[in-house]
Parts: C-alpha cells; structure tokens; sequence
C-alpha cells in the first residue's frame, strides 16, 4: 500500500511501511475502486416521492477494479490493484477484505476523503437502484510506482470510474511503452483493457471524460461495455457496434504478438447476450441460462473471463497462433459469459466468483470444452 504525500499535485506518493509482496510486479495491473457495498433488500424501489421497506441489510466488498482483481485470483492469475481507499472505518475495511484475497495491494493508496461505498436497493425480483458516495476513489493520484509497475505487467485493465487523470496518465503511460517496445523488439508493452462501465452522465465530473474515452477506443486493445454505458455514450446500441468496428479498423498502435483478430471489443446486454466486434468484424453469442439470485458484478466477471482468456491466455510465443485465428474468440466469450453466469448464481458481487476449475465443469456440463469450445 501506499500513503499519500501533499507535495505538488499529489502524483508522487511516500511509500507505507510493511507492503507485502509475493515477489515481482503483478501480471495484471486493475486500476479501480476497492469499494464497500451497503446492501437493502427492499420490498419495492421507490418511486419519486415513495417509500421502500428493507428487509435485510447487510454490507460486502466490491469495487469494479477490487472485483475484477479478485475474479482473476480466483482463476489463478496474478492480479495487483491500484486504487485508493480512504482512512477511515470503510476504508479500513476494504483493505481486511483485500488482504484475504490473492491480490497485491502495493498501489493501494490511504487518503483522508471518506472511502468509496456504494448504497444498492435490490427488490425481490433482482431490480436494482445504486447510488455511490466518498471521494476517496476520485482522488487517485498514479505514482511512479505504479507506472513503472506497467512496464513489467502483461495487462493493464482500466475502468471509466477512475478519475479522467488517472485515466489520462494510464493511457500516455502504455502508449510511452508501445513507442519503446517498437523500438526495441525484444520488449512486449502490457495489453490496454478499458471499461466502460457507466452512463456518461453518471461520469461527468467523477469519472474518465468523454474525450478521453475516444482515445481508449482507439487504443485500447480490448475495449468492454455494457448494455447501458455503450447506447449512452454511442446513442443507440447498433450506433456503439458501428462506432467501435470503424475505430478497429482505423486502429494503427502495435500490437505485438497480435493477430488481425485485434483490436477487440465486447459489448454485454445482460441475459440477451453479447457482441463481439474482432478486427472491425461482427459476432452475436448468447447468455447462458441459470436461475439468477443477484446480477451485480456480473460485468466485472465477464470482463476478468475475457482477460484471462484473451490476454493472459499463454505466453506471447504459444498466443500469436490462436490469437491470430478469428474462430479463437468464441471461445473466450463463452468461458467469460460462464465466468459472469456462475457468478449470478450466488449473493453479492465477489463470493460467488468462480475458479478455473469451477468454470470448466460449468462448460462441461454444456458441452463445451475447458475454454469455452465446442
């Protein structure tokens, strides 16, 4: 973890003394909150004006940069999380929630801004109504830690949540890497992941600004949104499949060991189903079908699924093959989509993340292979 210093406009930050390490940067890098989630099942959600009554109130740990992290430890990978938490009571508890998890919470800095929670009203039939407070999140500042911990990472994930900063500062530093890496062949820059997981009003002002966002599509090389955040921000979900297939096509940035597959791009509509757009080309696969108790965080996992399929899926010299084989994305999107499907099966966001194992047999049992193919 880190501790914040109040010298210049706070990029550079002290170092926190007792920082556990299990040797070595991280392979993929989340930059995201480590939120706590204060739940009320409620009878009903209100209406303007209207009441509800909560049956049950109960708290967890989420965050969608903590809960993709936490996805990719559970399927075995090496996650570190970058965020920042506040000091004080929920800030205290997100970091217990954290250090009982595989995840290297080195980049984890201690602000004084209340921490980041997140108040969710769910009614019996699963509808939701969230409503975020704390500025603890907001206040990300990147230190020089944390960006040279990218140049040894093989991804970097990113959320439109993080401050536009923040996501300024990401983006300049992969591309500063890709310049190298083109210079110095031997040098693999780390993989660019970018979410966009809210409606652009929910963002303005908190999250990462609608200019930026056009940069990420452009670069990014797996670029994630979900059924409200793309029409949103595109104007209408057909809109978002355009706009995303054009800026693939126009995509010049290296790609390293990549093939003509990427950049990729992943569009989720809930139980309907997902779009992948692969190379500026378009494919439409289903949702698996389980009897659902909570669909919060089901994007998150859908996402860490895909990063560990698609960007973590073996080293650069067994990944060009498959990855440059345009049959190789379905099955990604299925392991992914069994990855968020088992996770809807169980209470909150993260205890019901699954293992690998768990994910295989999951797919076995629907005719699939280990990774999703048929």
């Amino acid at each position: 973890m880190t501790t914040e210093s109040n010298s210049g406009d706070g990029d550079d930050a002290a170092r926190t003394e007792g920082a556990v390490r299990t040797g070595g940067s991280p392979a993929i890098l989340s930059v995201g909150a480590a939120a706590i989630d204060e739940w009320y099942a409620v009878s009903n959600l209100p209406e303007p004006d209207g009441g509800a009554f909560a049956r049950e109130v109960t708290s967890a740990f989420g965050g969608v940069g903590a809960n993709v992290a936490v996805a990719l430890d559970r399927l075995g990978r090496d996650p570190g999380l970058i965020s920042r938490v506040g000091d004080d009571e929920y800030g205290r508890r997100a970091l217990e929630y954290l250090a009982e998890t595989g995840v290297d919470a080195t980049h984890v800095a201690v602000g004084d801004d209340p921490h980041t929670r997140s108040l969710i009203l769910r009614d019996p039939e699963g509808e939701r109504a969230i409503v975020t407070a704390g500025e603890s999140f907001r206040g990300l500042r990147l230190d020089d830690d944390a960006l040279a911990a990218m140049a040894d990472a093989d991804a970097v994930f990113l959320t439109a949540y993080a401050p536009d900063r923040a996501a300024r500062r990401v983006l300049d530093r992969v591309e500063s890497l890709r310049e190298g890496a083109a210079e110095s062949p031997e040098t693999d820059p780390p993989a660019l992941v970018f979410d966009l997981s809210g409606p652009v009003e929910e963002l303005v002002g908190r999250g990462t600004e609608p200019e930026t966002i056009h940069r990420f599509l452009g670069r990014a090389d797996l670029f994630v949104a979900d059924g409200v955040a793309a029409p949103a921000f595109f104007g209408s979900a057909e809109s978002a499949v355009e706009r995303v297939a054009a800026a693939q096509t126009r995509a010049t940035h290296p790609r390293g060991h990549r093939g003509p597959t990427w950049p990729r791009a992943v569009l989720t509509h809930g139980a309907d189903g997902m779009t992948a757009v692969a190379g500026g080309e378009v494919s439409r696969f289903d949702a698996f079908d389980v009897e659902t108790v909570d669909a919060t965080g089901a994007g998150d996992a859908f996402t860490a699924g895909l990063i560990d399929q698609w960007i973590a899926g073996g080293s650069p010299e067994t990944a060009a093959e498959p990855l440059a084989d345009r049959d190789g994305v379905a099955p990604g999107v299925r392991f992914a989509a069994a990855v968020a499907a088992i996770n809807c099966t169980a209470r909150f966001t993260q205890p019901g993340l699954p293992t690998r194992s768990e994910v295989e047999s999951f797919l076995a049992e629907r005719g699939d292979g280990p990774a999703g193919s048929r």
